[in-house]
């Protein structure tokens, strides 16, 4: 598998390009804030071809460059649909005292690209695929940071193991804030009960921020993982 990332803007957001062994295309995942340069200089070392621009969620720091990014390359920009309205006003995703920033970064938004898509989850279970650049990610709807929050998992393969890219479910030893407007603490204790915890060990996770961790360090060390956090509340 092919793979590379960075980090940019002022929230050092993750993103990455991924493709498969020795094939043609790539995806970008969350080109957020001043990321369009570094993902324009990563696609064009693996002289491969974008697909699509597939977003975890719509938080401003890791979709500020995903239009930009769609249109030039002339590809779809892959949203949750709970999520696509923070396209066109990321101001209502983030908390009251970030808002004015987020106005004066972007006061028109960043805006729909001309082909933006849903991805297609079945509702009994939050689950769906998206087969795109030579790729199949299973796409997992995993709510609680943002409303249209996603877990895009590539299932293990020749020797690799599996690769999920979390977005901001789930860090190195956190998981993303609930306390803005769109979050919903009740829906990340499920998030992290049925889409989290049943990964596989080998799992390798890939977040939003921070380093890369597996599965079985998180199950053992993130205090967002244990039975006592996880548990239902009044």
């Amino acid at each position: 598998m092919f793979l590379t990332g960075g980090a940019s803007g002022a929230l050092q957001a993750n993103w990455y390009v991924a493709g498969p062994e020795g094939g043609a295309e790539c995806v970008v995942i969350d080109p957020g804030q001043d990321a369009a340069a570094a993902c324009r200089a990563a696609v064009a070392e693996s002289g491969r071809q974008v697909a699509a621009v597939l977003a975890t969620h719509g938080h401003i720091d890791h979709v500020a460059d995903a239009a930009r990014l769609s249109d030039s390359w002339g590809v779809p920009l892959f949203i949750h649909s709970a999520d696509r309205p923070f396209l066109v006003d990321p101001a209502a995703a983030v908390s009251p005292d970030l808002a004015p920033f987020v106005h004066m970064l972007f006061p028109d938004g960043i805006g729909e690209p001309s082909d933006v898509r849903e991805y297609q989850i079945e509702g009994a279970s939050g689950r769906g695929v998206v087969g795109i650049g030579g790729l199949e990610f299973e796409v997992s709807h995993a709510p609680g940071h943002t409303p249209g929050c996603v877990l895009l998992s590539l299932a293990a393969q020749g020797g690799r193991p599996p690769v999920v890219f979390t977005g901001d479910v789930v860090f190195a030893g956190s998981i993303g804030r609930t306390d803005f407007p769109v979050g919903d603490a009740a829906a990340m204790r499920r998030s992290l009960r049925d889409r989290v915890l049943p990964l596989p060990d080998a799992a390798v996770l890939l977040p939003g921020h921070g380093s890369a961790t597996d599965m079985a360090r998180e199950r053992l060390g993130n205090p967002y993982l244990q039975p006592d956090f996880l548990a239902d509340r009044p």
